[in-house]
């Protein structure tokens, strides 16, 4: 026989209707960050551990207790881009929402009036005055503040010496809400950035001025991570991607490829994200190309169009299609591509199929062997990638280009790193996320190829200026 259960005591009772505290939703690895009552700590982890989830736990944990104390502080989330920004911020939302601490307001600031433009910053503001403020990670936003400060994948800043001289003095002064912290969590992004020096400089070194914590994805799994560590590696395929996103190890340097200062001075209200389409049957009076950049299962199909005035491109269209068939492609993409005077394909692995049918149906363009048709086959290549990104970023800086204000397209273009390996090897390299693959920049790479050989895509300051007064006489005659 089975022996009678012992009865319940009335503590055991009370423990168990008790409400889960928001802690308990912590892993060990990430409980022993949040609880880290450091001034100074530094995070190496892996992706997706929940870096920024744990961060987000003290930080909301430590304005609830000034809260309830009448009290008030802040603290300030930096990121590199507007979207991690925000992604950031979204978590402390969730865990105020845990700790059951009202919100007084959310606020966001943007560049311009434009519901595009570049955002500036989200402010968090509770009812007793404390305040969390987040921010892309650049030198102008982050100074200023009085402030806890959270640097978040701090490695993959765009200047992050600079950010870090404008940021540091935010702790400065005690007077304004007590004594305040600096946290910073990355994943590794090469060697000697900012990152790299505080981590080496810190890690199991006696007497460092700074915490410093380590875990890989193995330290997260082993603490309770339900992860298949296997299956994510083979997906990966890629040993240095995965020793440095996933191992923590510091391989190569690298440094964003379009920074948003760059961005936003090409950004122009007259070009187009979307276009009608009677302007892929009409006459028009500029040549237009293409840059499409192929994807079947896991990225995007983009095909980016741009006009042509002279010598500056101004983009009609970014077509972006997703787990469409390839014949259906084909379909989408034949009115677009007859309206074109050139167009420069990504004719690499699962692209090389379809570009043998759009050279059949519109001719290639290859004139070393006499062929002088629409379509470019361009096999990416280590030397492509670096001819094709490089000049793009010369017609950005040149201003020789005008792109839609569209947060989707300026976060994918600010999305591409030139990595320089430790033998000198110069390659460009993007994350996977849900919304591709650097499909956008690789698409715009392209087309601004297929521009320079109407000699557009390379154009100055003065091109721009020659290039919109001719449009507007030419304009003034027809309508005359």
């Amino acid at each position: 026989m089975k022996a009678a259960p012992k009865p319940k005591t009335a503590k055991a009772e009370k423990a168990a209707k008790a409400p889960l505290s928001p802690r308990s939703l912590l892993l060990p690895y990430q409980r022993d960050w949040a609880d880290d009552e450091a001034r100074f700590k530094v995070g190496l982890m892996a992706r997706q551990v929940g870096k920024d989830f744990s961060s987000g736990e003290e930080g909301i944990r430590d304005c609830y207790q000034h809260e309830l104390r009448g009290e008030k502080t802040m603290w300030m989330i930096a990121a590199p881009s507007e979207r991690q920004s925000m992604e950031s911020l979204e978590k402390w939302k969730e865990w105020a929402l845990a700790y059951k601490l009202a919100i007084e307001s959310v606020v966001y600031q943007r560049e311009s009036s434009h519901p595009e433009a570049l955002l500036t910053s989200g402010t968090i503001t509770f009812p007793k005055g404390s305040r969390v403020l987040a921010v892309p990670g650049k030198p102008d936003t982050v100074r200023g503040f009085s402030a806890n400060l959270l640097f978040t994948e701090f490695a993959f800043f765009e200047d992050p010496d600079r950010t870090w001289r404008a940021a540091l003095p935010s702790i400065t002064n005690p007077l304004r809400g007590g004594l305040k912290k600096v946290r910073i969590i990355s994943t590794p992004n090469g060697q000697g950035n900012k990152f790299h020096e505080l981590w080496t400089k810190n890690y199991l070194v006696p007497g460092a001025k700074w915490s410093a914590h380590k875990v890989t994805i193995y330290d997260a799994v082993s603490a309770g991570l339900p992860i298949d560590i296997e299956e994510l590696r083979a997906a990966l395929d890629d040993p240095d991607g995965w020793a440095q996103e996933y191992l923590c190890e510091f391989i190569d340097s690298s440094s964003v490829l379009l920074p948003y200062e760059l961005l936003v001075l090409v950004e122009s209200p007259t070009a187009t994200e979307t276009i009608g389409p009677e302007f892929w049957t009409s006459t028009t009076p500029y040549p237009v190309v293409l840059g499409i950049d192929f994807g079947r299962k896991r990225d995007l199909t983009v095909c980016w169009a741009d006009e042509v005035i002279n010598n500056y491109s101004l983009c009609k269209e970014v077509l972006a299609l997703r787990k469409v068939s390839t014949p259906d492609q084909i379909e989408v993409l034949r009115p677009r591509i007859r309206k074109a005077n050139r167009v420069c394909f990504d004719y690499t692995g699962p692209g090389i199929g379809m570009g043998d049918y759009l050279v059949r149906e519109f001719g290639e363009w290859k004139p070393d062997a006499d062929l002088f048709g629409k379509i470019e086959l361009c096999n990416f290549t280590s030397s492509f990638k670096q001819d094709v990104f490089s000049k793009l970023k010369m017609s950005v800086e040149r201003r020789g280009r005008g792109i839609p204000i569209s947060r989707v397209v300026r976060e994918d273009l600010h999305s591409v790193y030139r990595v320089t390996t430790k033998s000198g090897t110069v390659t460009y390299s993007a994350p996977h996320t849900e919304d591709g693959h650097a499909d956008i920049c690789t698409a715009l790479a392209l087309a601004n190829r297929a521009a320079s050989a109407l000699g557009g895509g390379i154009g100055t300051a003065a091109d721009v200026i020659m290039a919109r007064g001719g449009f507007v006489r030419r304009q003034l005659r027809m309508a005359a």
